[in-house]
Formats: structure tokens, sequence, C-alpha cells
């Protein structure tokens, strides 16, 4: 019996429920259940079973057929009706003119926030009806959705991201409907997206597209038919913004792009959510004409677009100069979603279903494309901002990327191993030189020229779009690039057994680069072709279709294209692990996993050129023969940190049973820097595991799709592909013993790959007191510059003794920061690139140890 007052309360649907709770109550209350306690674990299984069959409430029922509702009963209920009313309430505004197989069942007008809630509750039911999949309805069917299970369709923590292309419909420039079906596709994966606290303003939405040059025909011309196009997000401030304006304008006069004139992209401020409109930048198009140096051609059309993308960094660097750039002032943010002859992107921080309200342009029926790739952005690791918004420039990226600092880190030493000169970044035009300025030219560490290309202050989405897109400015394909960035596993992959040109591929790569690892869908475009790609675990959902009139659908889950006929497809699937398609956009062709994989690694002859330059270590045997005797070794064990746990309860363990020790949860004792005992320096370090649901992994377990191979020598430029790149001495495993290290040296010799050795070592005198370790850092770094510079492409740190009186006399530098000194110099030198490090130490006897060294530079480990 609930009082009237709080009836009051409760919205019309609850009393419903609740009449049910009181039908349920008198038939379980007619019909008593009598309870036994179970007697053994099975009994207790059949006795669940038994209880969720019959539906018997495990409390005891009243005995008359009148329901009283406790007050949890009444708190639940309320709970109930508070979060769907919650939802109703954080609807976008146009949820329900959304385009569905069965829109003219929904509501003519939008869902308003004014209305009475019984009203709301009706609008959600005619909603719920108005759902369909891609199959007709059946006669008397309202709807043919299943949701599934609850957990699974109601709980996500993933972006939505997708493509269509079609280039055999409309003109020379596509079609609107392309568009429409993107804009509908967004609107769809709204679940997979996420909102702000105010209901409306999003993570993130956004769409990239061919330039709709119908739209812009005004700034076309006989002499520029096909004008450089930028998309910019400009300050609300109208005096920053014209000071912004002339920056870029000079910058563009500069380097020879005439300019055309600006255009302030039409928009509806009033459909954004407070949070989005409070940070809201003024959005503005910028067009220029391509400089009279360079031809219309193809070839110089790839060079046009290299001279924007050289001209947009270095914008930025004029306008920090200037003190106008995004970073100097978050409120007034200048940002470049786009600048490019060939693609444009429009993006904020809104829901799917708001994008086309605000940008005008996406409702004009002369915005024609014949591609659309969209995202709805889940934000993960960083707070929502426009400019992080997706798709990115080149990219659009669902997932995250778990490896980003090492990936970071990497890129800063290969952009600072480049070798031309600085004044070639002075001519931003000539098409040989911008080849040569991507491909052998410093564009990360010349601030004063051109913007950074990574930046660990940006998203790891952003970071990744940078790196691919300077890919794509060089001589790599995007599919290539991609490939290159993000591998796949091909050892021992059945599907690639009659491909060994695509093997190969990777094998050549994967000792250049550095794979860009985690769970990944990404869709990408240069304006030549598009494609999407997994990460080669495969965690990311990824389907495709094909139709009747060749348009490709890609997208993270079936179902979000409203009006797409099961009738009219022709081909659909899905994408695996490490898979890819791709779209040519001039010719139409769709090219599956094998076929595009297979034409990318058909260009260079990889299998020759690791066949005559590359040297394998395969795993050795252990020496049989004692590296010191019984009591040497118990003093160098001593020096090195070994304790007595660290042997009884790892090493013993680990040669007893071949793999790592493992322990309980529990650990009493204090973490090293708490402790009154000296440490190690690795038990200052802990793993850095994953942002957000993903377990650490190893290659044991997972060793289909993991590997622990390593590679020593002078890595080559990834821009520029050449036989000189498959030139590399390639370990199965870090890990080294005495028999591999043998190994090793033997490639020094002429004839057996001339790759020149050195051995540096780390110990210096105890006589030298608690300075001499500074003097000993500064000697191995200095001494390790001047090797590399005459041409080692393996050094060897190493803190090895020759017996007892030199374990006495000298001590050693931690090999821990005796690697990081090393790597950073010659990072410093531009030289970390040009050769590979081994540390060979006592001081390492766990995975831990190994795991720490390969994080700060080492590429191989001797724990001798």
């Amino acid at each position: 019996k609930i009082p009237p007052s709080i009836i009051s309360l409760l919205p019309q649907w609850s009393l419903f429920l609740i009449i049910f709770l009181q039908h349920l109550s008198t038939i379980t209350s007619t019909h008593p259940t009598t309870h036994r306690p179970p007697t053994n674990q099975t009994d207790n299984h059949r006795s669940i079973r038994r209880e969720s069959r019959e539906r018997t409430p495990s409390i005891p029922q009243p005995s008359n057929s009148t329901m009283r509702l406790n007050s949890a009963a009444v708190v639940a209920v309320l709970a109930a009706s508070s979060a769907i009313d919650a939802y109703v309430h954080q609807l976008p505004r146009d949820f329900l003119t959304r385009r569905t197989a069965r829109s003219s069942q929904l509501p003519s007008g939008p869902l308003s926030f004014g209305v009475e809630k019984k009203d709301r509750w009706q609008n959600m039911k005619d909603l719920s009806t108005a759902l369909s999949m891609a199959f007709p309805l059946k006669e008397g069917e309202v709807s043919n959705m299943f949701e599934g299970p609850r957990p699974l369709v109601k709980e996500r923590d993933a972006c939505g991201v997708g493509f269509i292309a079609n280039t055999s419909s409309g003109e020379e420039f596509g079609t609107h409907k392309v568009l429409k079906e993107g804009l509908a596709a967004l609107d769809c994966m709204e679940h997979r997206g996420a909102c702000g606290g105010d209901g409306v303003s999003g993570d993130g939405a956004g769409i990239m597209t061919q330039i709709p040059w119908k739209l812009f025909s005004e700034y076309r011309s006989e002499s520029c038919p096909q004008p450089g196009v930028g998309m910019v997000f400009l300050p609300q401030n109208e005096e920053r913004r014209n000071a912004v304006k002339k920056v870029i304008e000079e910058v563009c006069e500069k380097n020879e792009l005439k300019f055309l004139g600006w255009r302030e992209v039409p928009v509806d401020a009033d459909s954004l959510g407070p949070m989005a409109k409070a940070a809201v930048p003024s959005m503005w198009q910028m067009f220029v004409k391509a400089p009279e140096r360079l031809n219309d051609d193809e070839e110089t059309r790839d060079g046009f677009e290299r001279t924007l993308y050289l001209v947009r960094r270095r914008i930025a660097v004029e306008l920090h100069d200037a003190g106008l750039g995004w970073e100097d002032n978050n409120d007034d943010e200048v940002y470049f979603a786009s600048f490019s002859s060939q693609t444009i992107v429009y993006k904020g921080m809104v829901q799917g279903c708001v994008l086309p309200q605000f940008y005008k342009d996406l409702q004009n029926p002369d915005y024609t494309t014949k591609f659309v790739i969209y995202h709805r952005r889940f934000s993960t690791n960083t707070n929502p901002r426009w400019p992080l918004a997706q798709p990115m420039r080149v990219v659009g990226h669902n997932g995250e990327i778990n490896t980003l600092i090492g990936n970071v880190n990497w890129v800063k030493a290969r952009e600072k191993s480049k070798t031309l000169p600085a004044e070639k970044l002075n001519d931003l035009v000539d098409a040989e030189n911008t080849d040569n300025i991507v491909m052998l030219c410093n564009t990360q560490d010349v601030p004063n020229v051109l913007e950074p290309l990574v930046d660990l202050n940006r998203s790891d989405s952003a970071n990744l779009d940078a790196v691919f897109e300077l890919m794509t400015k060089s001589r790599h394909r995007a599919p290539c690039a991609l490939m290159s960035l993000v591998p796949t596993a091909y050892e021992n992959e059945p599907s690639l057994r009659d491909n060994p040109e695509i093997v190969d591929f990777y094998k050549f790569h994967g000792g250049l680069l550095e794979a860009w690892d985690g769970p990944a869908l990404l869709v990408f475009s240069d304006g030549k072709s598009i494609g999407a790609s997994l990460d080669r675990n495969g965690l990311r959902p990824a389907r495709y279709s094909i139709t009747k009139d060749g348009t490709v659908y890609m997208m993270s889950e079936t179902g979000v294209i409203p009006d797409l006929d099961e009738a009219d497809i022709v081909q659909k699937g899905r994408l695996g692990p490490g898979q890819m398609i791709n779209v040519d956009l001039k010719s139409g062709e769709f090219k599956d996993n094998i076929k595009i994989k297979s034409e990318i690694a058909s260009r260079h002859p990889y299998g020759e050129w690791l066949a005559k330059g590359r040297k394998d270590v395969d795993k050795l045997a252990f020496s049989e023969e004692r590296l010191y005797d019984d009591a040497t070794a118990t003093f160098a064990q001593g020096t090195f940190g070994w304790g007595l746990e660290d042997i009884g309860m790892q090493i013993q363990d680990m040669a007893g049973s071949g793999k790592e020790t493992t322990y309980s949860m529990g650990d009493d004792a204090p973490i090293a820097v708490l402790s009154e005992r000296p440490h190690t320096p690795y038990n200052y370090l802990k793993q850095r595991f994953a942002q957000v649901t993903n377990p650490p992994i190893d290659p044991l377990r997972e060793g289909v799709v993991m590997s622990v191979a390593m590679t020593l020598g002078k890595k080559e430029s990834i821009y520029q592909v050449s036989e000189k790149g498959a030139r590399l001495i390639h370990l199965k495993s870090p890990v080294l013993n005495d028999a591999e290290m043998e190994r090793i040296a033997s490639f020094a010799e002429p004839e057996n790959g001339a790759f020149k050795q050195s051995t540096i070592s780390t110990r210096y005198a105890l006589a030298d007191g608690p300075e001499g370790i500074k003097k000993a850092i500064d000697a191995i770094c200095d001494k390790a510059v001047e090797d590399v510079r005459n041409g080692v492409e393996v050094a060897i740190l190493s803190d090895k003794a020759a017996g007892q009186s030199e374990f006495e006399e000298s001590t050693y530098i931690p090999p821990l920061v005796a690697v990081g000194a090393v790597h950073h110099r010659l990072i410093e030198e531009g030289l970390r690139m040009d050769t590979g490090i081994v540390m060979e130490t006592g001081s390492a006897w766990s995975t831990h140890h190994f795991a720490c060294l390969i994080g700060y530079g080492a590429n191989a480990v001797h724990p001798y």
C-alpha cells in the first residue's frame, strides 16, 4: 500500500509497473514454494536454476493477495523513474526527426524539452515503433530489431566510425546522397559516443569528404579549377580573429599561394549545448591558388598537397610566435581541421545528429561528394575539445594507442636523424624540394620553421594522424603507410601462405618502424583512395557491404544505413584481425585484404633485399662453460644487487621450470621509494598498463599476435624505401646468451655483413668516489657518439669484469642509467637510428629488468 504523497511523485508508467508487481505477488502468494537449504554445490546450482525457471522470489511472501512495497522497492521504482526521465530529458532536440526506415511514423516536430512527462514518454514509445533494420517489415510487425542482452548493447565505451564511397553515381563531383547517407549513419552511431552533462554537447562528431566544388563554385576558375581549401577554427573575438587572418594571409603570400578569399561557414550556434557553445570557435574557410611554379598535373598536384601541408605547419609557428596559437588561449582556438585541394573536414564538439544542424552546408543539395568518412567520438584519454573531434586530417580512429609514448619518442629520434640541411625548409613550393623536405629533413625539432610533428599534449589519435599524414606526403600511398604503422600478425598466418610478398613487406618494414599498437579500427583517406584497417588483435568491430550500384558501406556495425535494402547488397563481409579494405576513388575498384596488400607489397622486391642483407640470430644453446668460480660468482652477485630471495624464489624457479615466476597478489614489502634498504633502479619503476580495458599480454599466451623480435644495425629512412633498409641483424628474442653474442660478433667480418661493432665498459674505479659516476656516464656517452660517427652499428655496453680483483677495485654504472644516458645522447646527436644498443650486464635477472632496459633504449640484453 503506497501513500498518496508517493503516488503523486510517480510518472504514469511507474503505476503500471506497480500493478504488474501486485499481480505477480498475487500469483506467487497463492502458490507458495517451500525452500530447503542446498546440501552441496551441485544441489545449489540446481536450486538456482529451479528458482530462475520458476521465477520464485527468495524472500517470504505475504499470505494475502495485496503486495506491500517496502521502502527499498519504492526507492528502486523512484530511481528507475528518475533514470528514464533523465534519459528523455537528455535526448537531442532533433532526436525524433532522424531518418529511419519507417520515418513516416515519427512525430512531425522535434522533441521539446518543455513538454509534459507523459507526452515525452509517448514520443519515446512512438520512436521505438519506428525503428527497424535493413529488412522490410512483415505484415503486422512494428519492429524487427532485436536489441540483444542489455549488458552487451546498453553499455558502450567505443567510438563509432565508418565510410561510404560511390565513384560511379552522379557527375564529376559525386552526389548529395552519399553525404546524406553518411550523416544518417553518423546519427545511428550515437550510442557509441558520449555527451556532456548538459545532454546536448558531445565528445565529438565529424565527417571528411571530397571538397564540394559545386558548393564552392565562386572560388573556382579555368586557371584554378581546384584551389586549396582550408577549414579553420578561428577566435570568436573579432580583433583577435582579424589578427590571425592577417598572419595566415602573409604566410600564404610568402610561399606563393595566391589568396583567393575567406568564406564564413554558415552555422547555427543555437543548436549547440551550453558546454559546446561556450567553447565554439568561429568557423571559416580559406581558398588559395596553387603556385605558378607548379603545373596542374597528377605529380605536381602531389607537390601542391605537400606545399599546403608544410605551409599549414608553418602557419602554426607564426601564430605561436605572435601569441595567437590555440595552445596559448584555450578559449580562443586556432586550428586547421583540414587544408587540402582534395579533402575537407567538418567536425565539432557535438553529437552526431547536431552536426548537420550546426553546419548548414551539410544540408545544402550542392554539397556533393564521392565519399564520406564519419566518426562519433567517445573520449577515453583526453577531455573533449573542438580540435580533438574526429575525423582528423587523414584518419578516423576507433580505439587507443597503448604504445603511444614509445612511438612518439622513436618518431623524435627518427626525425632527428634526418640529414638534409635546415636551409632547405626555406622553399616550401618547389615539388622536388618539398619531396626532399618530407623524406630527408628534420620536421620535428625546427620549431622556428615548422610545427613539431608529434606532441604528447595531443591525443593518441592526433599523433597517429600526424605521422600517417607525413608518410602519405612522402612516396607512400595511404594503404602502404598504414600497413607499416599498424602491421598485422604476419608470422604463421595461414591466409598469407600463398602471398610471400606480403610477409616480406612486413618483415622489411618491421625492422625499420615500431608498430603503433593497441585496439584500433582505422578509417583513412588521402583523397586518392579510401579504406579501413583493423589492428592485429582485431579488437574493434568492422563490417562492410557492397551494393549493385557500386557503393561500398563500411561501418562499426550493421544497420546504420536506414534505407539500405538487403536485396541490393551483392557482397558483404567483416574485417578480421590485421585486415584491410580499400577503394580507389579514381577507378572505383574495391580491393579486399589480399588484393590491396599484394599490390602494395609487389612494388619492391622485398624478398630479394631481405635474402641479401638480413642476418638472423635464432635461439642457440647455452654454453656449458662457467664464467667465474664459486667465490667470484657469489661476490659478483652481491655487487650486482642479487638477494637471497631473488636467487631462491626467482632464479631457482625459472631455472627449474623454464618460465617466469608467479606470485600471489599480496606484497607487504614497502615500495622502493619508501624503503630504508638499498634497491636496484628497476624497483623504482612499474609497468605502464593500458589505460582502459585491455589486459597485459605476453608472447607466450598471445604468441599468435605478438612477437618479441628485435633488430640491430643502422635503420634507414621509413619515408624512402630502398634496399639498404633490409641490411639489419634480426634477433628472435632481445634476451641473448653467450652463443648468440658470438653469432652477432661473427657478422662484423667483411664477408658476413661487415656490421662494425664496439664494446664500451660501464665500469669505473671505486677510488673515484661518488663523483665518479657522473664522469663515467659522460665518458661512455662521448665514446658511444664517437664510435657511431665512425660507423659502429652495434654498440655493446658492458659491466663485465675480468675477475675477482676487478670486482673489488671497481664498480659499475647501473645498466638502466647507462642505457638511458647513451640512448638520449645519441638522439641529441641525431645518431640513434644509426646503431643498435646491446646491454651486457650481470644486474638483470627478471623479466621486469629486461622490460625496463628495453623500454629505456636497449635493443637487446645479455644477462651474462
